[in-house]
């Protein structure tokens, strides 16, 4: 997926502020899943929703106004209830690594407790890892 930066997602010293990458992130979740033919939106309607309960993040050089930027997302490791993915953001132009990030995600139920991951999300998790 790609991203276009603008002003306002830059800071007071014209790079990109670090809340936003996460943003970002989300964003690319959503359409890796969605490039695979399941929508978040349906997944949360049949009572599965998927909280980040953990990110590690490491920001390791800047973006700036007007860059273009790609984020790629790879699943990394899979649980019962859980899952992580893996969320490298470059530099679209010369594809310098900007952000790395690994994002662990629970499935829980509108009761928010924990459910077992969907087959049908569990088996792109699984298989792309």
């Amino acid at each position: 997926m790609q991203v276009r930066i603008y002003y306002e997602d830059t800071d007071a010293a014209g790079v990109v502020y670090h809340a936003n990458y996460l943003k970002f992130l989300e964003r690319a979740r959503t359409e890796y899943f969605r490039e695979r033919g399941l929508l978040v939106s349906e997944l949360a309607a049949a009572g599965h929703v998927f909280p980040v309960v953990r990110m590690e993040v490491d920001f390791i050089a800047p973006a700036r106004h007007d860059d273009l930027l790609s984020i790629v997302t790879r699943p990394a490791q899979s649980g019962g209830s859980s899952f992580s993915l893996r969320q490298q953001v470059y530099q679209a132009h010369d594809n310098r690594l900007l952000v790395d990030a690994l994002v662990k995600l629970a499935c829980v139920g509108p009761d928010l407790k924990a459910r077992r991951i969907p087959a049908a999300v569990r088996q792109i998790v699984e298989s792309e890892a």
